[in-house]
């Protein structure tokens, strides 16, 4: 099979090789690239850099269209994530999220379909019900970000606040590239993928210094915070919270999250459908302070399960792929056609 080559490890860089490795397999961003289809969209203005993009999407070409088995170095591609984001200038062991997070951003605003951001006019759509504000969020978002990462990768949150005096409810949405889940914690029995869904969607009381204004008691109440998923995205990344702190990394939790493979049911989260499959695992093992990342991805040619641990791939069996090591998981949406006829 293709797309089986190893990366380089240019000095503590397993951070980025995994993350590369799982979005290498992340099926509609490798077609993107090796078609060619990025080039419609770099922004040919004079405004934006597009060396980015170009450099990733040539790493990925070479990953899946080179004949020998040899790992490939990503210097070039080095070179231009940390002219767009400079904490990953030099050597020093990252964060893999904080990578993703910063590695979609930049490759977005190069393909970004949006040239003219239209003027911000804030509309005011607090006095329509949740669904179509909601949708209208959305749109309104789309003016001004749109790209086939943002095709991919992007949700909507809403979060409402709700005020214990009056009863009063104000609702926010907003986009999201992935989502950062709390580790449950539990006495007894394992912990799953869903516990940590519902404890990122449980009502949280805000009170104390937290105490929010309410906007119509025009004071500050205790009110009650909950998160829901308004619209999951076709890419969907889920961040198990290992660390305490990202910059400073004081403490890992290395609880064993377990997570299904194959259809990931959320529906209890969403008025839609959304079943997800798992097709890419980015690991992190050892402390906070050492530790080395890997990857486990579902060639898409195949369907089988290697690990890619920077130079190195290697064949794994399906069962090997829930550790206590997964830090940030990559599910890929069932399209509902499918659902309906099973």
């Amino acid at each position: 099979a293709q797309g089986l080559v190893g990366l380089r490890n240019l000095g503590n860089t397993c951070f980025m090789n995994s993350i590369l490795q799982c979005l290498s397999n992340t099926q509609s961003l490798r077609d993107y690239c090796l078609h060619n289809s990025h080039r419609r969209d770099l922004n040919n203005n004079n405004h934006t850099n597009t060396a980015l993009m170009e450099e990733f999407a040539k790493l990925i070409q070479t990953m899946w269209t080179s004949s020998s088995s040899e790992a490939v170095s990503p210097s070039e591609f080095k070179t231009q994530i940390q002219r767009f984001a400079p904490r990953f200038v030099g050597y020093n062991q990252q964060d893999a999220q904080e990578f993703l997070r910063f590695l979609l951003d930049g490759l977005h605003n190069e393909v970004n379909r949006v040239t003219v951001r239209p003027r911000g006019n804030m509309e005011d759509f607090d006095h329509l019900p949740d669904e179509e504000k909601g949708k209208k969020m959305w749109a309104k978002y789309l003016e001004r970000e749109d790209s086939k990462i943002v095709d991919l990768f992007v949700g909507q949150l809403k979060s409402s606040l709700t005020c214990s005096e009056c009863g009063y409810c104000s609702t926010v949405f907003d986009p999201f590239w992935d989502l950062s889940l709390p580790i449950a914690k539990k006495g007894y029995g394992e912990v799953s993928l869903m516990d940590c869904m519902r404890l990122f969607t449980k009502e949280d009381v805000l009170d104390g210094d937290e105490k929010p204004t309410c906007y119509r008691c025009k004071a500050r109440r205790r009110c009650t915070k909950k998160f829901t998923v308004q619209k999951f995205p076709k890419i969907l990344v889920l961040h198990l919270k290992r660390f305490s702190e990202a910059r400073i990394r004081t403490s890992k939790l290395s609880t064993f999250v377990n997570f299904p493979m194959k259809d990931l049911d959320l529906r209890e989260f969403t008025k839609n459908l959304a079943v997800y499959n798992l097709y890419a695992v980015s690991n992190h093992s050892g402390t906070t302070m050492g530790g080395h990342y890997t990857a486990y991805c579902c060639n898409p040619e195949n369907g089988e399960w290697y690990t890619y641990n920077d130079s190195r791939v290697t064949p794994m069996s399906a069962s090997q792929v829930r550790s206590s090591d997964a830090y940030v998981l990559f599910y890929e949406r069932v399209p509902p056609s499918r659902l309906l006829r099973s």
